[in-house]
C-alpha cells in the first residue's frame, strides 16, 4: 500500500480509545484497494477531552470523513454541523462525512447490529429486549430497535454518570414511539434483572465489558439467570467470542457474535464516505 500514496492520497481515520484492536483499518483500506480509491484509513487513539482539537484537525486536513468509537461518540457529536435524523435521535455520531467543509454525522451502529440479528434469524419485530448500556452504541441499539417496532426494550445500566444518559434515551423513544414499553433501571438490581432475563427473547450487551484479547470481563455475573429460550448477543468483536458469549454457549442459549455489526455498520459508514458499496472477501 505504501507504494501507492502519492500527494493526492486522502486521509480518512477513526478516533476513539482504545482503537489498537480495531478491524476498521484493514476493513476500509481493503475497500478503497478493490475500487482504486486513492485513500488510506488510519486509527487515531484520542480520548474525549481531546474530541474538540481531533474535529478541528479533520477540517485542517480536509478529511473526506471518519468514524467515531467509544467513548467519544456523544462528544463528536457536538463538533458537527448537521447530525441526521438517527443520530439526533441518539444524541451520538459513529461517522461522519466532510463535503465541501461542512460535517455531517451520522449513526450507523444500531442498522449494522439489526442487519446482524437478521443474519442470525433473529427478526426484533414483536420480541422482547434487554440491552445493558447507555454509550454510544448502546443507545443506537435501543433506538434502532424502536423503529424495528420491538415489543419492548428494558435498558440496563449502572448509577454512574451514563444512567441519566439512558433515561433522556428513554425519554427521546417515547416522545417517537408513545405505545413502545421502554424503561431504564439500575444493572445492580440482580432480583430485577433475573425477572426480566427470564421474560426476555433477547439480552444485548452494548457496553465494552469484555473488550480485548483475552478478557473474561462480562456485564452479567451470573450466566444461570439465562434460560434456553434467550439469544444473547454482544456489541464487542474483540475478541469474536466474549466472556458473556461463552457464558450464554454454556446456559444452552444462541448466540450472536459482534462481527457481524462491526462488517454491517462499516458497509453503511463506507457508503456514506464514498458513494459506494463496501466490498468484502466475501462477496
Amino acid at each position: 500500500m505504501l507504494e501507492s500514496v502519492s500527494g493526492k492520497t486522502q486521509l480518512y481515520g477513526l478516533i476513539g480509545s482504545p482503537v489498537g484492536h480495531s478491524g476498521s483499518p484493514a476493513m476500509y483500506n481493503y475497500g478503497f484497494e478493490q475500487l482504486g480509491i486513492d485513500a488510506v484509513y488510519l486509527a487515531f487513539d484520542v480520548e474525549i477531552a481531546e474530541v474538540e482539537k481531533a474535529i478541528q484537525s479533520v477540517r485542517t486536513f480536509n478529511m473526506p470523513g471518519g468514524n467515531v468509537t467509544m467513548p467519544c461518540k456523544g462528544e463528536a457529536a457536538k463538533y458537527m454541523d448537521e447530525l441526521s435524523p438517527a443520530a439526533q435521535m441518539v444524541g451520538a455520531i459513529n461517522t461522519f462525512q466532510n463535503k465541501d467543509g461542512k460535517l455531517t454525522g451520522h449513526i450507523t451502529d444500531g442498522i449494522g447490529f439489526v442487519d446482524n440479528l437478521k443474519a442470525h434469524d433473529v427478526d426484533p419485530k414483536g420480541k422482547k429486549f434487554i440491552v445493558l448500556g447507555t454509550g454510544g452504541a448502546a443507545t443506537a441499539i435501543q433506538v434502532q430497535l424502536a423503529i424495528e417496532e420491538a415489543a419492548s426494550i428494558d435498558i440496563f445500566n449502572i448509577k454512574d454518570d451514563f444512567f441519566v444518559k439512558g433515561e433522556e434515551t428513554v425519554a427521546r423513544i417515547k416522545k417517537f414511539y408513545p405505545d413502545l414499553a421502554v424503561a431504564i433501571h439500575d444493572l445492580t438490581d440482580a432480583e430485577l434483572l433475573k425477572q426480566k432475563v427470564e421474560a426476555a427473547d433477547v439480552l444485548v450487551n452494548g457496553t465494552t465489558l469484555g473488550m480485548g484479547e483475552g478478557s473474561t470481563r462480562t456485564p452479567i455475573s451470573d450466566p444461570t439467570i439465562f434460560h434456553k429460550d434467550l439469544t444473547v448477543a454482544d456489541a464487542v468483536y474483540n475478541p469474536p467470542v466474549t466472556q458473556l458469549i461463552k457464558d450464554a454457549r454454556e446456559q444452552g442459549c444462541e448466540t450472536v457474535t459482534g462481527e457481524g455489526m462491526l462488517l454491517g455498520q462499516g458497509k453503511a459508514a463506507f457508503e456514506i464516505f464514498t458513494g459506494q458499496a463496501l466490498p468484502t472477501k466475501e462477496n
